[in-house]
């Protein structure tokens, strides 16, 4: 059984007339008349000022209709009103160039996003966006291993943000034991329903990585997880200790072409090639293969990535 919770902000905000006119906003914004929702959105903060969802949604109207500077202010009274992150509210305030970038968005934000988007997840990754991380790796990974000469078969791999189970089923056939970890246990709730899984965790990978035994993986994949991780130093050297000498550790990111790393209009995470480099050569890493690659489509354009396979 698995077991986590999760904090809510509610949608609500207690007063019926204040509700109302944020439905009614949310009609405007459906219909792109941003400047009328974002009238509305105020009109429902002036009954109740202390509703974080409100400021978020007049936020995203404001950005919409052009007014920057407003949706900055919006979206910083939203995090200030949303301590936990639940929102994502910090991420577009530094997607807007309104505050520092956090080092990784709020675990809040991430869980509660995956868990409202669990059962859609496959369906929507797979059809619409043309997801395809997962079988990305699995070929890295065997090229990776044919050019040092080994066998396909690795004893323990450790699934990072593992989501639905969707790398753990590409890798099943050449992996004797998977273990997962995610914060979602909605996700999990289907990973485990795929039987790839030995174990699912949830929780945050790096404490996952810290708990596993050390040197005991000889294969890690962390598939579009490091788009909601700015300061990937912490993951590295976690997987570093958890990992077998020679074992490999395979991820994609998106792709950043200057600095080290940054949050997109997306709220993703993107890293540089030379960051990824330095990361590895830091942790203890070989690098065996860095490029140009896609996982997904956004808006019907491929979304620039990266995939490395690195070598402990």
């Amino acid at each position: 059984m698995i077991h986590a919770h999760s904090p809510v902000v509610s949608q609500s905000s207690g007063n019926l007339i204040a509700d109302r006119r944020y439905a009614w906003a949310e009609g405007s914004a459906a219909e792109g008349d941003h400047a009328a929702a974002a009238d509305l959105f105020t009109q429902a903060l002036e009954i109740v000022p202390h509703w974080a969802p409100a400021w978020l949604a007049l936020g995203e109207a404001l950005q919409k209709s052009g007014d920057v500077d407003g949706a900055r202010a919006a979206f910083a009274q939203a995090a200030a009103l949303d301590p936990a992150g639940v929102l994502g509210a910090e991420l577009r305030l530094a997607a807007l160039g309104g505050a520092a970038s956090p080092s990784l968005a709020p675990q809040a934000y991430v869980r509660g996003l995956f868990d409202q988007y669990a059962n859609r997840f496959d369906a929507h990754l797979t059809g619409a966006l043309h997801y395809r991380a997962p079988e990305i790796l699995r070929e890295l990974v065997a090229r990776a291993n044919a050019a040092r000469g080994r066998r396909e078969h690795f004893s323990l791999m450790l699934d990072l943000g593992c989501g639905t189970g969707l790398a753990g089923k590409s890798f099943a056939a050449c992996v004797h034991r998977i273990e997962g970890v995610d914060l979602s246990t909605a996700m999990l709730a289907l990973a485990e329903k795929t039987g790839c899984y030995e174990r699912l965790v949830v929780g945050d990978l790096v404490d996952f990585l810290i708990a596993a035994k050390p040197g005991a993986a000889d294969l890690v994949i962390a598939a579009d997880v490091f788009v909601y991780m700015g300061d990937l130093g912490p993951a590295f050297e976690a997987c570093a200790r958890a990992m077998a000498r020679d074992g490999l550790f395979a991820f994609t990111t998106q792709f950043l072409s200057v600095g080290d790393w940054s949050i997109g209009a997306d709220l993703r995470y993107a890293h540089s090639a030379d960051y990824l480099r330095r990361m590895a050569e830091s942790y203890g890493f070989e690098v065996r293969t860095l490029e140009a690659i896609s996982t997904r489509r956004d808006a019907g354009v491929d979304t620039p990535g990266l995939a490395a396979v690195l070598m402990k």
